[in-house]
């Protein structure tokens, strides 16, 4: 069953998509009003109040404030980046072994009431690090890694203003790949081939602008700091062997709950192109990638599943006897198995080989980089954030992708 008015051309008006900036935040503000400046007095200080093991102090002390006076969509936003920044630096304060079980309610009440009107899980997300924490230095500057600084930081220094700030480019590069998913999809519906091929050349090479843009990793992020310090912020409290019980939300629920930490597969973007081009994923890896949409803004969920009712593109390439159409499919494919490709990669750097260092090194001297990645959580050693099997998951999805692509054409 398609949108309610399948006559009616597909469009992205109506699932908050920035013609400029995709899924990303148009203009995050910067602060919240005053009421609420106990938050950001704390936000604000994160790394530092970490470091001298006094957050959760800091925390407990907050006035237990009201969510009413947030009144408009960027003001909840910032107010649950500021709560959800703060919900992992007090849960992580002390690393691995001395996790807290109780969320205290001044935190705890204010993040569940703003996760309720915004539709987010309360936990550090995707749209949370990422999408709405930005802002340029010179407002008329460019958009790129000189001119962009964090609103909200976490213990990492440099390397997670890296992180966050290259995944930040990273949606970026997609926004004419997604401005051309109506394309395809009016095409295909009215039978227009030239469309639907000029359309994917488009996102084929938005893909590979994707890619080069992650590759900036290697430039802006420390593996043994994002092994060794920056990884335990932002994983979760489900899938994770460090809090087998979940978390209590005092004041909010009396049970624990579990949710999975900040990860790539609550990016939208892919999800997109998986829908559009038809590759499925099943098993476990399916079931993940299913459940990281709960964490993702509502209407972009939305998104990824009208485009899954629209008649399917793949069928549409295999009907017709268009040359262009074939390769331009073709290339979409296989940019996006060569991105993922390439993630894997940036996974073995950033996690799998410093994991493999780290059980090296335990025994060896104290060098600033041995105590680094042997101070890592090992309870996550072969996970991701999002508490995946991460090598297994990512292989799988990766060749997932390659099986859509068309079976040679003599």
């Amino acid at each position: 069953m398609a949108s309610a008015d399948s006559k009616a051309p597909f469009s992205l008006d109506s699932y908050y998509v920035s013609e400029e900036l995709g899924f990303i935040l148009p203009e995050p503000l910067v602060e919240l009003p005053p009421y609420y400046q106990p938050w950001m007095d704390v936000a604000l200080r994160i790394p530092e109040l970490v470091h001298s093991h006094k957050l959760r102090s800091h925390i407990n002390k907050m006035p237990l404030l009201s969510s009413e006076f947030l009144q408009k969509h960027r003001e909840l936003r910032l107010a649950h980046l500021a709560l959800s920044m703060m919900t992992m630096g007090y849960v992580w304060q002390e690393g691995e072994n001395n996790t807290v079980e109780m969320l205290p309610c001044n935190l705890s009440v204010p993040f569940w009431e703003v996760s309720q009107r915004l539709g987010f899980p309360p936990i550090l997300t995707h749209a949370d690090g990422v999408l709405a924490n930005w802002k340029k230095k010179d407002p008329k500057g460019p958009f790129d890694m000189e001119n962009l600084e964090l609103l909200v930081s976490l213990p990492g220094g440099e390397s997670v203003r890296g992180f966050f700030l290259v995944t930040l480019l990273v949606e970026l590069a997609a926004v004419p790949a997604l401005r051309s998913i109506p394309t395809v999809i009016n095409g295909v519906r009215c039978g227009d081939t030239e469309i639907v091929a000029r359309a994917l050349e488009d996102i084929s090479q938005s893909i590979q602008d994707m890619t080069d843009a992650l590759k900036l990793m290697q430039v802006y992020v420390d593996p043994a700091v994002f092994y060794g310090k920056m990884r335990i912020y932002l994983s979760g409290w489900k899938d994770n062997p460090c809090m087998p019980n979940g978390l209590m939300y005092e004041g909010v629920q009396t049970e624990p709950m579990e949710y999975s930490g900040g990860s790539a597969a609550q990016s939208s973007l892919l999800h997109c192109f998986d829908e559009l081009l038809g590759v499925s994923h099943e098993g476990n890896g399916g079931s993940f990638l299913t459940r990281m949409r709960d964490y993702m803004p509502p209407a972009h969920k939305q998104l990824i599943q009208d485009i899954s009712l629209q008649p399917s593109l793949r069928s549409f390439v295999q009907q017709q006897t268009c040359d262009r159409l074939n390769q331009a499919f073709h290339h979409c494919v296989t940019k996006l198995v060569a991105m993922r490709s390439y993630h894997i990669n940036v996974v073995s750097r950033f996690i799998t080989v410093p994991a493999a260092r780290a059980r090296q090194l335990c025994n060896q001297s104290q060098s600033s980089e041995v105590e680094m990645v042997s101070r890592a959580p090992t309870a996550l050693e072969e996970r991701g954030t999002g508490g995946s099997d991460i090598m297994t998951f990512l292989k799988s999805v990766r060749d997932e992708t390659k099986d859509i692509l068309l079976p040679e054409t003599s």
